[in-house]
């Protein structure tokens, strides 16, 4: 099949879910006004609430969501073929991530700017309250290990991508204060910022001595390093120690010091990547030569397709930045369709691409299927086949092998770099969240949450020893993110159910996909938890076990109170004046 003519049909579906499921949405189930006083407004406080523009709070948003998930999920799951892959990213975009991130928006803006787990205690009670948090703050957790893995990795293999990611910052620190303090205008500079940093990756992919390679310093793959450590393990180690200081340095910055104008960036970046990526496609119009479908896997596609493309389908960890960042920057209510729906559909368009460049890379069926002959084989290639595939894509514009690597190499360490703080940022929120609840003041002040957070997801990625030695943590943890990723979406939208009920309005349209989210979810997690990581499974894995039985234990408990409440109707409680 042409792969120009499969592009073609996602996006044009894509469109027509913005244009009208997303209207209905705002006109008739959320009521959007344009007088209402956002968080933003109400609380402004120059640090976490700051009323932004409608483009730079998408580009925060878009840029914090899209990190490498909607990437190598995709990567993976073509796996089962590409027509499983392509049928959940469209649908799952435009009916449940587009109403689960503009909801979640929605939610929170009419609620204080509250997150979705502070939510959860008007809507299903303390206790419930108290178990979401904890889901959310483990899931925060393994986002943290689990990126920081990625983009230590990525480091390594990729080192001409690591001075222009470097310049990043001091860059969108300038945007910051002269967008902010001096009331410029931050599309110029941005795009400024963007060039600079795509000059210094074109000469950094020519010239060895710009290409930060700490492997290489060290003697090659076989030197030594420290503590007894390989060169590898120690030029991951450093890699995993700075990253920890930047997100500590970022997460407790004025959003608009940093994190605002870096993501601005960002969302230039993967507007030039997608451009680069599609367009190549289009000149190019490369065969798809992976198998609609793959009748010789050693996994079924259900349940398992539904956690594997969690975000470019649908993410609970959107719920999150929704209600935890972009809530509290929102200017004005109707800005939350392009926000929250737009922002999802964006990422369904960068998760369409990723099937586009993994299933026109490889020369014929049979090379497609020696590469992806195993799960198992998928999940440890899929991110390389993604990269260069998607570099073979922008050779069809005649740029050169070695700079299109390195452009898509920044791309992808960009994303999950910004995933990785707003994660932190997250992490932070929550933990203050728990102090209070338990009267702890000290977990309340900034810094000590942010140790916190910092301490703990590093010692989650550096700690446990795994297939891949040294830092395999965020390897061992990538099966249980999906799953836990997708629990959190579930309940979100039973969040949104019950809060809609209550309102009186259409709650179908937040049932629906929920039912659906949860009882594949649930299926997937308890094949995994209970018949290969627990001692008597097939792949017996204490680390995963614990926290899979935890986290299915919880969600347990949630959905029998959160039933109950949705049963018993509106809670006396409940006020509505923020309605």
């Amino acid at each position: 099949m042409n792969a120009v003519a499969l592009a073609s049909i996602g996006l044009f579906i894509f469109i027509l879910g913005y244009r009208f499921y997303s209207k209905f949405l705002a006109e008739k189930i959320f009521k959007l006004d344009p007088n209402y006083v956002t968080p933003a407004h109400r609380f402004e406080d120059g640090v976490d609430f700051v009323p932004t523009n409608k483009w730079v709070l998408w580009g925060h948003h878009f840029t914090s969501v899209a990190g490498a998930a909607p990437i190598l999920g995709p990567a993976i799951a073509v796996y089962w073929g590409w027509l499983p892959a392509f049928l959940w990213v469209v649908l799952g975009t435009v009916f449940a991530a587009g109403f689960h991130d503009f909801g979640t928006l929605v939610l929170s803006v009419r609620n204080k700017g509250q997150s979705v787990g502070t939510l959860a205690h008007r809507l299903i009670g303390q206790r419930g309250k108290i178990l979401f948090l904890f889901i959310i703050l483990i899931l925060v957790l393994m986002v943290n290990a689990v990126f920081a893995w990625v983009i230590a990795n990525l480091f390594i293999s990729f080192p001409a991508a690591v001075l222009p990611v470097m310049i990043q910052i001091p860059l969108a620190v300038w945007i910051g204060f002269s967008v902010y303090k001096k009331q410029g205008k931050m599309l110029i500079p941005s795009l400024i910022a963007l060039v600079i940093m795509y000059a210094t990756a074109v000469i950094a992919s020519n010239v060895e001595w710009m290409q930060i390679d700490l492997v290489r310093y060290m003697g090659g793959e076989e030197g030594a390093g420290i503590f007894g450590l390989g060169a590898v393990s120690t030029a991951f180690f450093i890699w995993i120690l700075f990253l920890m200081i930047y997100v500590y340095i970022a997460s407790t910055l004025p959003v608009w010091q940093l994190l605002q104008p870096r993501d601005f960036i960002n969302s230039h970046q993967l507007v030039v990547g997608l451009l680069i990526l599609y367009l190549g496609l289009f000149f190019t119009v490369p065969e798809v030569t992976a198998p609609m479908t793959n009748a010789t896997t050693d996994v079924s596609w259900l349940p398992l397709l539904f956690i594997t493309i969690a975000c470019g389908a649908i993410s609970g960890f959107h719920g999150l930045v929704s209600s935890g960042t972009s809530s509290k920057q929102l200017y004005k209510e109707t800005d939350a369709r392009f926000v929250g729906y737009a922002g999802a559909v964006g990422e369904g368009v960068l998760a369409l691409v990723s099937i586009m460049a993994v299933i026109t890379f490889f020369p014929s069926a049979d090379a497609f299927r020696e590469s992806y002959s195993s799960f198992a084989a998928a999940s440890g290639g899929g991110l390389g086949n993604f990269v260069q595939g998607a570099a073979q894509l922008a050779e069809g514009l005649f740029i050169p092998a070695s700079i299109a690597t390195t452009i898509v190499s920044i791309i992808v360490i960009s994303f999950a770099a910004t995933t990785l703080d707003t994660s932190v940022r997250l992490m932070r929120y929550i933990i203050a969240e728990l102090g209070q609840e338990y009267n702890l003041p000290v977990l309340t002040k900034t810094h000590v949450a942010t140790t916190i957070a910092v301490a703990s997801s590093a010692a989650l990625v550096l700690i446990p020893e795994g297939p891949n030695g040294f830092g395999s943590g965020g390897y061992l943890l990538w099966p249980l993110f999906g799953t836990s990723n997708q629990l959190l979406a579930g309940i979100s939208l039973l969040l949104l159910t019950i809060w809609l009920k209550w309102l009186g309005r259409n709650y179908w349209v937040a049932l629906i996909p929920m039912i659906f989210l949860v009882f594949m979810t649930m299926f997937a997690m308890a094949q995994q938890v209970f018949f290969q990581w627990a001692m008597w499974g097939s792949n017996p894995n204490g680390l995963l076990f614990v926290f899979g039985a935890i986290i299915f234990g919880f969600t347990l408990w949630i959905l029998l109170t959160a039933v109950s409440a949705l049963r018993k109707g509106i809670d006396p409680n409940y006020s509505f004046e923020e309605e």
